[in-house]
């Protein structure tokens, strides 16, 4: 029996690239790149939620610290809300820097066997 997928299309076709896409997901190049991904991307985050949230508890509960004068009007307070900024720019560069390294090699493999039908 054929279905259509809600534009009046046969559903043959539809099953067939699905049916691609899942041999792919299942692929151990596929899997390698998500565990890559993920091996990055899960301790960076846990470090930048830890550092943003060390941060806004310094800010609420330790005013003392915060408002210390390192130099001139510039406090403890004002060079890590500073530093946030650097270390969302610092993790930018990084991740970028993997990707292109460790991810896009293998992702461009994927992609280029996919399109070729392999």
């Amino acid at each position: 029996m054929t279905t259509t997928n809600g534009r009046g299309q046969a559903g043959d076709h539809f099953s067939a690239e699905q049916a691609r896409y899942q041999t792919v997901q299942e692929s151990a190049e596929f899997q390698e790149l998500r565990n890559r991904y993920r091996s990055w991307v899960i301790p960076v985050t846990i470090a930048s939620l830890a550092w943003y949230f060390l941060y806004v508890l310094l800010a609420a509960y330790a005013h003392g610290f915060m408002a210390t004068q390192v130099f001139g009007n510039i406090n403890i307070g004002l060079i890590l809300g500073l530093l946030q900024f650097v270390s969302t720019f610092a993790v930018t560069a990084a991740y970028v820097k993997f990707a292109g390294s460790t991810l896009d090699p293998i992702a461009d493999k994927i992609r280029s066997d996919f399109e070729a039908g392999r």
